[in-house]
């Protein structure tokens, strides 16, 4: 009979470093708990093991989500120049206080930089590691069988009349066949399955790498633009005919994409019955357009809520929409003075609109040179009477359109040289024109003239026009944050359900004749799939080891009191016997070893480490 070699004959070294590397189903650093060397050099070290482990990631992808939330909620300079002027005029008291934080530029600001940052630098901390652990891994082979492979969760033994050399090549040939990495070496067999998990792990880690970095990228090459346009009106995309613009440190007014584009018409729609009225039910600006410098190129689109069109690098958002009641301003010679589309912005859901006319060329009254200007309200759907309400619109839809308007005379300082707000009048150098006592004012419905009094002329609202606002956006990091989101799922997904599981198979002679065959499995979790594995390979094992009829629990060698115990099939302390030899004397047994496989049966996994990103 051929001698069968054991891990219990490997010296001590050798088996001591197999078992911990049985023991180890993780690929993750192992981390210590405090500072590790003395003065500075300690100190780096431990900083720097705390800033790579999962406790402080965690921590940092906490902020950073709670960092975020300011940016939802605040107008951002980037995304739309509009709403951000609109909030600081409504909110004068904050806005300073706003400023300072940067709370308008979220994304750009230093505290939300710091924090990405941050958590790059302990991912890339982390991965780099681990991904040559992890080769070294792949490279190694399978750990050998530890010596008792009863204590491991899941267990089967049975005897065979089989040459033990036969078995355990046939076990071997058919965990390959189950792609398994397996290793036949010391009389048993090795095999480990499962490595899609820690593959998972490592992607989904590069893949966040891969997130920050494409936000990175986006927050340094980027740049965004705003452009309103009432219908029929057209614009070139360079810096001058932009309402503003907002670059990055890679990407200035000198790198604007090239195009032309045209907002032929806008068509909007709201419910008009059930609980709901007045939602909007669709947002349309049918456009033309064109890149480069090519006019025959001209090409139509729409562009809707969340359906952009890209031109070029760039993608065109619609981001808001409104009325431009078109005026037409007459002075006391009956000349035109101002005569246009005018875009009044919304104040609140029903379209209630504020705006403001200009008139810088008004001309000279009573042998003075003045300037007139008006502000008021646009109403899509006027009230009968604003007695209790003010001028407040009661609906979005133009069922109803009226123009409530003031007049003033006086200098609009718009030749000091200053910036001025085109939707802002600055009444400083004005006075408001009256009219019977009052202050003077007037409601218009399309078509209707105001006669101004003191004979300043006349004030005609022609008809009103619909306009569109749009977002400019050139953001290159787009696709690379997105290509990482995708990857982080699917990591995701591997890591959560695939199994990290071994198993072992010994075929041992046994001194009175035949082979004791032993399986036994070890998975990183809880999981019954390892014990419906191993009793699958068990039954298609049988085709080459047949179980004989006899129990190999109770088939020893009464020379050999001890082996039932070394293989762990000796009745346990539920048996309520104790081990002894064939005269029913107590022998002593050998304790297990505390670098066994698994320490009881009620703790089948390796715990993992509790500082790694695992």
């Amino acid at each position: 009979m051929s001698k069968t070699t054991t891990d219990s004959e490997l010296p001590p070294a050798t088996e001591a470093a197999a078992e911990e590397a049985a023991e180890r189903l993780t690929t993750a650093p192992v981390e210590s708990d405090g500072p590790t060397g003395i003065g500075a050099l300690g100190w780096l070290r431990w900083m720097w093991r705390q800033l790579t482990s999962m406790r402080v990631a965690l921590i940092l992808l906490f902020l950073l989500s709670l960092a975020a939330i300011p940016g939802s909620l605040i107008p951002q300079n980037g995304q739309n120049q509009f709403k951000v002027e609109t909030w600081k005029t409504q909110h004068t008291t904050v806005a300073p206080v706003y400023e300072k934080l940067q709370l308008f530029d979220v994304y750009s600001s230093v505290w939300f930089s710091a924090i990405y940052i941050l958590l790059f630098v302990s991912l890339a901390g982390c991965i780099v590691p681990r991904t040559w652990q992890f080769v070294g891994v792949l490279r190694a082979r399978p750990p050998a069988a530890p010596r008792n492979l009863t204590r491991m969760p899941v267990y089967a033994a049975w005897r065979t009349d089989a040459d033990a050399e036969t078995v355990n090549a046939a076990a071997h040939a058919l965990l390959r066949r189950r792609r398994f990495r397996a290793n036949l070496a010391g009389g048993s067999v090795a095999a480990e399955k499962g490595y899609l998990r820690e593959v998972g792990n490592l992607v989904f880690h590069l893949s966040l790498f891969a997130l920050l970095g494409g936000f990175a990228w986006a927050s340094l090459a980027s740049g965004t633009g705003g452009k309103l346009m009432v219908g029929g009106e057209g614009y070139s995309n360079t810096i001058t005919q932009l309402d503003d613009f907002t670059g990055s440190r890679f990407y200035g007014t000198e790198d604007l994409d090239p195009f032309y584009l045209k907002l032929d018409s806008f068509k909007s729609s709201f419910q008009t019955k059930g609980d709901q009225i007045g939602a909007a039910r669709e947002f349309t600006a049918n456009v033309e357009y064109y890149a480069g410098s090519d006019a025959s190129k001209l090409t139509k689109g729409t562009i809707e809520v969340n359906h952009p069109l890209e031109i070029g690098g760039s993608k065109v958002y619609l981001i808001g929409h409104g009325y431009a009641p078109v005026i037409t301003v007459k002075n006391a010679a009956g000349e035109v003075v101002y005569t246009g589309a005018t875009p009044f912005l919304p104040q609140d859901g029903n379209l209630t609109s504020t705006g403001v006319v200009k008139v810088s060329d008004y001309g000279d009254k009573d042998g003075k040179k003045t300037q007139m200007g008006f502000s008021g309200f646009f109403l899509p759907t006027a009230p009968l009477s604003f007695e209790g309400t003010g001028p407040i619109s009661l609906f979005p839809g133009d069922a109803a359109p009226e123009l409530v308007l003031n007049a003033f005379a006086g200098d609009l300082g718009t030749d000091s040289g200053l910036p001025q707000n085109v939707y802002q009048l600055n009444q400083k150098n004005l006075t408001q024109l009256q009219q019977d006592g009052q202050p003077a004012k007037a409601r218009l419905k399309p078509g209707q003239t105001w006669e101004l009094p003191d004979g300043y002329g006349t004030v005609t609202f022609e008809r009103y026009q619909q306009w569109a606002s749009f977002n400019i956006s050139h953001r290159p990091g787009n696709e690379i944050a997105l290509a990482g989101g995708v990857l982080a799922i699917l990591g995701l997904v591997g890591s959560l359900f695939v199994q990290r599981r071994r198993i072992w198979v010994r075929a041992v002679a046994l001194p009175g004749g035949g082979t004791l065959v032993e399986l036994a499995g070890l998975a990183r979790s809880e999981s019954a799939k390892i014990a419906e594995e191993l009793a699958e390979l068990a039954v298609d094992l049988q085709d080459d080891a047949p179980a004989t009829d006899e129990d190999p629990a109770t088939d020893e060698d009464p020379a050999d009191p001890g082996a039932r115990a070394d293989r762990g099939d000796a009745a346990g302390p539920d048996d309520g016997a104790e081990p002894g030899d064939a005269a029913g004397n107590p022998v002593d047994v050998p304790e297990a070893d505390e670098s066994d496989e698994a320490s009881a049966p009620s703790d089948p996994a390796v715990p993992a480490d509790q500082n790694s990103k695992e």
